[in-house]
């Protein structure tokens, strides 16, 4: 990132949308997304903060550029090739989830944000057709897109929420959940803790996804 000590004096730093955005995923991996700032980011690269709104009128704008900068990672390999719809659906939900959790606070990045970006549509788009292509129709599809997304931006919210630095206020976090369990009197809870209280975050998206998997093969298909 830019220092503005080091920068040559009377000449302005380059400043273009994609290196706004590359900087504000290294500020957003560096401190989380409460402390992104559009001054914040202005200072990092060695700006004036009006000179960002040539860009991004507003910061909704900055992070839903961001949001689409992410899904970027998600490309056409993510798709097992020649395997059938619930496989290549599958693997499209957990390339979705890898690409969230490659930064710090992707999926509140991602939740907020409704881009229509080439990246986020081509993604859309692509588990659509997989669907289609095995005989769904359009509006079981479209609506298998939404879960799937919800689903998995959902529990990846809830995934970095417990990932949260200690110290800090972390909402999903599994050990308060054991402490206020076993203050009281809760025996199904207590019995379960074990699993409830896993940080094993990769099992229970795999639980939940196959739920959604094994739903949507009880959906009628046309051939």
């Amino acid at each position: 990132m830019s220092n503005p000590s080091t920068r040559t004096r009377g000449r302005p730093p380059r400043l273009d949308q994609a290196r706004t955005v590359e900087t504000a995923l290294d500020l957003l991996d560096e401190a989380g997304l409460d402390a992104l700032t559009m001054r914040r980011l202005a200072d990092a690269m060695g700006v004036q903060a009006g000179a960002l709104y040539r860009y991004f009128a507003t910061k909704q704008e900055l992070l839903t550029a961001m949001a689409e900068r992410i899904l970027s990672d998600v490309g056409a390999s993510a798709i097992p090739a020649g395997e059938e719809w619930s496989e290549r659906l599958t693997g499209l939900a957990r390339a979705l989830r890898t690409a969230l959790l490659a930064h710090r606070d992707g999926a509140r990045v991602f939740a907020g944000t409704h881009s229509t970006g080439t990246h986020t549509l081509h993604f859309a788009d692509t588990v659509i057709g997989v669907l289609r292509e095995a005989g769904f129709d359009d509006a079981d599809a479209a609506r298998a897109l939404m879960t799937v997304a919800n689903f998995t931006v959902g529990h990846t919210l809830e995934e970095q929420a417990a990932a949260r630095e200690p110290g800090t206020e972390a909402p999903a976090d599994p050990g308060r959940l054991a402490v206020a369990v076993t203050a009281g009197s809760y025996p199904h809870l207590t019995a379960t803790l074990p699993v409830l209280s896993s940080t094993d975050f990769t099992a229970h998206f795999e639980f939940g996804l196959r739920l959604l998997i094994n739903g949507l093969r009880t959906l009628p298909q046309q051939h």
